[in-house]
């Protein structure tokens, strides 16, 4: 399961996606993505120390991607704050399962493996480019509304 600090870092660049390449302010992404404005700047300060946004202080500065929509993964975000959790080995520290993982904590494992590769195989640009009727919180001037 992904925390809310993951969710508010995806919608943040999901919007910084949709505007892209203008800077948006903390002020414009929190009033668009419904992430309160004081954990949004912890969120993108995490991201932009991990280079996935870059920030620029004064008039004309803001927040924006340091990358392409197109090339900037899902899982790319998610790791910049917390990465995946895999499982190498026991995580109960039992002798008894070597270096071979029990049958639960493969499944888990396998389980994040199939989350990773989705998130690695998916851009931002992807998910803005889906065709749907339920928009991932990015109502700029670009969007039409669908209904």
């Amino acid at each position: 399961m992904l925390s809310q600090t993951v969710e508010y870092a995806l919608r943040a660049v999901v919007h910084l996606a949709d505007h892209a390449p203008e800077a948006r302010t903390t002020d414009q992404i929190a009033e668009a993505t419904h992430v309160p404005k004081p954990y949004l700047s912890k969120v993108l300060q995490g991201l932009a120390r991990a280079k996935i946004v870059h920030s620029r202080r004064g008039a004309g500065g803001g927040v924006t991607l340091a990358k392409t929509p197109d090339k900037l993964t899902i899982l790319e975000v998610v790791n910049a704050l917390e990465p995946l959790p895999r499982i190498r080995e026991c995580p109960l520290g039992l002798a008894a399962h070597g270096v071979r993982l029990c049958p639960l904590h493969k499944r888990l494992d396998d389980a994040f493996a199939i989350m990773e590769k989705a998130f690695r195989q998916t851009t931002l640009a992807e998910i803005l480019a889906e065709p749907t009727s339920s928009r991932p919180l990015c109502e700029g001037p670009k969007r039409i509304r669908l209904k």
